[in-house]
């Protein structure tokens, strides 16, 4: 029988804030918002967002910040899309599942969902439902009947 492992404790937030933001980093939509535009300094990044999971899940002191500012600040530069909210959130789930389960998790993913449909409502003046069933298109590829 596997165990499950759960968000419950600093080292496992670690490993999965690692392990998302490195498929944010390569995503081809995601990753030249971060890379490029925002230009992240990872290990700072990476950091910081293990302070903030840590706040959330575990109630730790040591998170300092205005997430919402940041985004503003990457929304002047170039604007977010609904499909920016949904690659984000398609990512984070698909990390949390591939290793982790239990109330820890979940209440992770259910942060992820309110944060994106508050910063999404107040970004782009639409608030992002995230729909972990709906397929998600990849990128460059036509959806339009081939002729």
């Amino acid at each position: 029988m596997t165990e499950t492992r759960d968000l419950d404790n600093r080292g496992d937030i670690e490993a999965m804030v690692h392990a998302f933001y490195g498929k944010v980093q390569v995503d081809p939509l995601l990753g030249p918002l971060f890379n490029d535009v925002a230009a992240v300094d990872w290990p700072t990044h990476l950091d910081k967002l293990t302070a903030f999971w840590s706040r959330v899940l575990l109630n730790e002191p040591g998170y300092a910040g205005n997430p919402f500012r940041a985004h503003v600040n990457i929304h002047e530069q170039q604007c977010f899309t609904r499909n920016h909210f949904e690659r984000w959130l398609r990512l984070f789930h698909e990390t949390i599942d591939s290793t982790w389960s239990g109330p820890y998790s979940e209440a992770a993913k259910e942060m992820g969902r309110r944060v994106a449909a508050v910063h999404s409502n107040q970004l782009i003046g639409e608030r992002f439902v995230f729909d972990p069933n709906r397929r998600m298109i990849p990128l460059g590829v036509s959806m339009e009947p081939a002729s």
